[in-house]
């Protein structure tokens, strides 16, 4: 079977963030990036279903600039087989970026194909399930437990206050969520081997975007605290606060 997954280059969360000249993009000096944090459950389920179906092939994709490739090496260096990057210098939004992807899917004809629920960087957690339209391919997202039998699938996914059991069968789309999996560690042996393997590099799919970013600003600065009393009798002020300038009562 061929599996893929498709991986984001993002900024780490740890990482200090700083405006760009333009207003509209971030000042990439000095920012680390890493595999984006839900892709990396997406790869340890792509291999581990690999692994128990004892054959196949898992191939990550990414979307965008050269850079994306020391993402896509990360992913062969943890075990998958190869790698495409599908190379665009400028930013795409959401459905221009399922767009490349689904192309891609298509030309591979892969039949089982997992995300990350979202990057952490846009956060926008769409991509997989407009890749599903796109391609007409049954899609669960946020599984937090997966199982194949053949054609069959039962994911188990995160829904509010609770969990919920789906079945589907291929071809299907499923979105990571942490706790899917532990993702492995890359090995000494898989970052040397991870050397020969292939990237193929090719232009992205044409797309439209329809989203534009017109500007990019830091938060507002926090409000000094105000201290109202240290006994009961600073109750009666704190709900008129609370009430008058908070509005949150």
């Amino acid at each position: 079977m061929k599996i893929i997954v498709c991986v984001s280059h993002v900024p780490d969360t740890a990482t200090k963030i700083n405006l760009g000249a333009d207003g509209k993009s971030i000042d990439n000096n000095g920012v680390t990036f890493v595999v984006n944090p839900y892709d990396e459950y997406a790869i340890e389920e792509a291999l581990k279903t690999k692994e128990s179906l004892g054959e196949g092939e898992v191939i990550a994709i990414s979307v965008g600039p050269e850079v994306n490739k020391e993402t896509i090496k990360k992913a062969l260096a943890m075990g998958v087989d190869r790698g495409i990057l599908l190379k665009d210098e400028n930013p795409r939004d959401s459905l221009a970026v399922a767009k490349a992807l689904a192309d891609e899917i298509k030309q591979e004809g892969a039949e089982l194909v997992f995300f990350g629920k979202q990057s952490v960087d846009y956060d926008n957690s769409v991509v997989g399930q407009m890749t599903a339209e796109l391609l007409g391919f049954n899609s669960v997202s946020v599984v937090v437990d997966f199982k194949l039998d053949g054609t069959n699938i039962v994911a188990e996914r995160e829904i509010e206050g609770g969990r919920e059991v789906v079945e589907t069968s291929l071809p299907a789309i499923i979105t990571a969520q942490k706790g899917l999996n532990e993702p492995r560690y890359a090995s000494l042996k898989g970052i040397m081997a991870a050397k020969k393997k292939p990237i193929d590099e090719k232009p992205a799919a044409e797309a439209k975007s329809y989203v534009e970013v017109v500007e990019m600003k830091r938060p507002a600065p926090k409000a000094a605290g105000k201290i109202v009393g240290s006994d009961a009798s600073a109750v009666p002020e704190l709900v008129r606060l609370l009430r008058e300038e908070a509005k949150v009562i």
